[in-house]
C-alpha cells in the first residue's frame, strides 16, 4: 500500500501526528488525545497504520488481562516522498492537502477548547508571507530552515519544553504578480 493511501486519511493523520515529537503511546493515551475519534474507529485505524508500516510496537504489557501495545512512529515512513507524490493526481493531492488542513483546524480548536488560552504566552501565531525567490534562492531558504530546525527536532521532553506543533506550507502564489 501506497504512503499516500495510508496517511491521507483525516484520522490517520491525526493519529500520525500524535506521535510527532518522538512519543510513545498506546491507544488509551490517543483516545485521551483524540476523544472526538469513536474507540472502535481508532483501533482500526491505528491497525491500518501498524500494518501500513507507519506505527512500530514500541512495548507490549499485560493490563487486567489483556495485551496493551504502546506504538511510535516510524519517522520514515510517516511521508509521502516526493517520488510517489510525483505520481499522486491532482485530485489526490487536493484530498491530501484538505486533510492536512483538517488536522491543523483539529489541532487548533483542542487549543481553543482550552479554559486558559492566551496566545501571546502560549506563543501561538499564524501568518502568510510573499518572497519573491528563484529556484536557488528558494533552496537555500529550505537548507537554513533545515539547519536551524534539527538540532530543535532532536531535543527530548522534559526539562520544562512543551510540545509544540510546527506545520509548513510552501507554493507558488500567482503567477502574474
Amino acid at each position: 500500500m501506497r504512503a499516500a493511501d495510508v496517511l491521507l486519511h483525516p484520522v490517520r493523520l491525526r493519529i500520525a501526528q500524535a506521535f510527532l515529537g518522538d512519543r510513545s503511546l498506546t491507544t488509551g493515551d490517543l483516545h485521551r488525545e483524540l476523544p472526538d475519534v469513536p474507540t472502535a474507529t481508532l483501533y482500526r485505524q491505528v491497525a491500518v497504520l501498524a500494518e501500513g508500516g507507519v506505527l512500530e510496537v514500541a512495548g507490549e504489557s499485560r493490563v487486567r488481562g489483556a495485551m496493551q501495545r504502546t506504538y511510535r512512529l516510524r519517522t520514515g515512513a510517516a511521508s509521502v516522498g516526493p517520488d510517489e507524490a510525483r505520481t499522486l493526481t491532482a485530485e489526490e493531492h487536493r484530498q491530501g492537502f484538505l486533510t492536512f488542513v483538517a488536522g491543523l483546524l483539529a489541532d487548533y480548536d483542542r487549543y481553543l477548547d482550552r479554559e486558559d488560552i492566551d496566545h501571546e504566552r502560549d506563543l501561538v501565531g499564524y501568518r502568510v508571507n510573499a518572497m519573491h525567490l528563484t529556484d536557488e534562492e528558494m533552496h537555500a531558504l529550505l537548507d537554513d530552515l533545515r539547519a536551524v530546525l534539527a538540532p530543535r527536532l532532536e531535543l527530548e521532553p522534559g526539562g520544562g519544553r512543551t510540545r509544540r506543533l510546527f506545520a509548513t506550507i510552501l507554493m507558488p502564489g500567482d503567477p502574474a504578480s
